[in-house]
């Protein structure tokens, strides 16, 4: 019987939930950096929260939380952002704002977004917008 490898070699299992999650992550800043956003940042630890894309645009901080949904799904990508949910991204953004960018040159404001990605049977791959979205 082998033995297992060493405590350093190993790697934590991602689920496919986890895959899926990051490929929408990669497909929404591919898509933000399109509309001329600069991304500052994926999965950004902000104490105990996480921020799933912060990016700038011009003057503004942006705080995008980035939904997905497979085809089956009851629920919309879009409507799956919760009140509870609203609350923690607004709090998470709420102290990145004050611990990175309240006293930056250039940056007036924060505003948060919501970025659906739905993964259709057949491949296709659609991605939802919604800027200033609460």
């Amino acid at each position: 019987m082998s033995e297992p490898p060493p405590p350093s070699d190993r790697r934590p299992s991602r689920t496919p939930q986890q895959d899926i999650g990051t490929r929408a992550e990669l497909l929404v800043v591919r898509h933000l950096t399109v509309l001329g956003l600069e991304i500052l940042g994926v999965n950004v630890r902000v104490g105990r929260f996480e921020i799933d894309i912060v990016a700038r645009e011009g003057e503004v901080i942006v705080v995008v939380e980035v939904r997905t949904r497979g085809a089956g799904s009851y629920v919309r990508a879009l409507d799956s952002v919760t009140p509870q949910k609203r609350m923690r991204v607004r709090r998470a953004g709420t102290c990145l704002w004050r611990q990175r960018f309240s006293r930056m040159p250039g940056v007036e404001r924060m505003r948060f977004d919501i970025a659906a990605v739905s993964f259709g049977p057949d491949g296709r791959v659609e991605i939802e917008h919604v800027r200033a979205a609460f």
